[in-house]
């Protein structure tokens, strides 16, 4: 890696873009701080993916886990849709904010139907661009190619190419770039980690920057595909977004400083820093978690007659945190109002919470459940 190159600033006249090096080819790991951190993130992933077996129902929980990724890797891109606002029904956001809501809810959608498509499709570009075509459906940037790579130059920061931090290869030079990338993240003969592979794929993919618009969504999304993909998880349970969007300026430092001054190694650094401590919180949140479980168990068992409606009230709420009455009478298939007595006795017990303090159209949380997610 002391011979890396990132690539070189290309004049295109008034600008200069970047042309990034190919990555289809022999690494060498000379580093022993990378190497003591892939070791640990080895570790943490490790511990992390027994969750995927040892969890009864772990479904029910990767919902939330995509939830909280979809608002977190849609804030970076400056979306202001929260977790709470997230579970709402389209109806039930406010005007002025429901584009930021559509975008969350296909960002959700995108990496479902990707998770879904990686039983029949590789990851490949094919899979990327039908991931894009999902996160640009009738929102900003539904006119920006939805699908397909660029036809023209694009750029990050400023408010004109002429003042733009960083200006990605010319539109060009994509299929081939994003060829190569195809290809280095198939190649069983390079014997590389796949934890730097995919750091390196990431940042390679923000380096092209494929399309007009989304790449940040699409490339924080790429790495849980990647994980999947290649066996080191087999449930989609680790998101880096909330790493990065707590770490946004160094993110980017450290992209800029791979561009800058050919120095792949903070970037490796910081990537495998962040799966290390995501790991470390997702295994942190699966054991309390649990431990709720066994707490609502117990409530819910002094419920008597009540008790089978109100668990299966309670597993439609580890799955989606809110419910109003008659999301509750859909799924227990009672009547309105032994709903109501069912509903009140969960709030009695402290399971969930009213929010809106209105007469009607209440909504009520899972609140214990919902700040692990916070």
């Amino acid at each position: 890696m002391k011979k890396y190159k990132s690539g070189i600033y290309i004049s295109q006249g008034t600008y200069k873009c970047f042309q990034p090096e190919k990555i289809n080819r022999p690494w060498l790991i000379d580093d022993m701080e990378i190497i003591n951190l892939l070791g640990q993130a080895d570790r943490q992933i490790g511990r992390l993916d027994m969750y995927s077996e040892y969890i009864p129902n772990i479904d029910l929980f990767i919902s939330m886990h995509v939830l909280k990724e979809a608002t977190q890797s849609s804030k970076i891109e400056g979306t202001k849709t929260n977790i709470e606002e997230a579970l709402l029904d389209k109806e039930d956001v406010k005007e002025e904010k429901r584009e930021d809501w559509e975008e969350v809810q296909n960002y959700i959608a995108a990496l479902n139907e990707a998770i879904e498509q990686l039983n029949t499709l590789p990851f490949s570009s094919r899979l990327i661009k039908e991931s894009h075509k999902t996160l640009m459906r009738g929102v900003r940037g539904e006119n920006k190619l939805p699908g397909e790579y660029r036809t023209s130059q694009n750029w990050i920061g400023g408010a004109s190419i002429n003042d733009a931090i960083f200006i990605p290869p010319i539109h060009s030079e994509i299929s081939s770039l994003m060829s190569d990338l195809e290809k280095f993240a198939h190649n069983q003969e390079l014997h590389f980690p796949d934890l730097l592979k995919i750091a390196l794929i990431h940042y390679q993919f923000e380096t092209i920057h494929p399309f007009l618009d989304g790449n940040g969504r699409v490339g924080r999304l790429m790495i849980t595909l990647y994980l999947v993909e290649k066996g080191i998880l087999k449930m989609p349970i680790l998101y880096l977004s909330d790493f990065f969007e707590r770490n946004r300026q160094l993110y980017y430092e450290n992209l800029m400083r791979v561009r800058n001054l050919n120095d792949i190694k903070q970037w490796f650094k910081f990537f495998l820093v962040g799966i290390i401590e995501t790991a470390k919180n997702g295994i942190n949140t699966f054991d309390q978690i649990m431990k709720l479980q066994k707490e609502v168990e117990l409530k819910i068992q002094t419920m008597g007659s009540r008790a089978s409606n109100a668990m299966m009230l309670t597993n439609y709420l580890f799955t989606r945190p809110m419910i109003d009455a008659n999301k509750a009478k859909e799924i227990t298939n009672l009547s309105m109002p032994s709903v109501y007595k069912l509903i009140g006795e969960l709030e009695t017990l402290k399971i969930i919470k009213e929010i809106t303090g209105a007469k009607r159209g209440k909504l009520y949380v899972f609140t214990e459940y919902l700040d692990l997610f916070r």
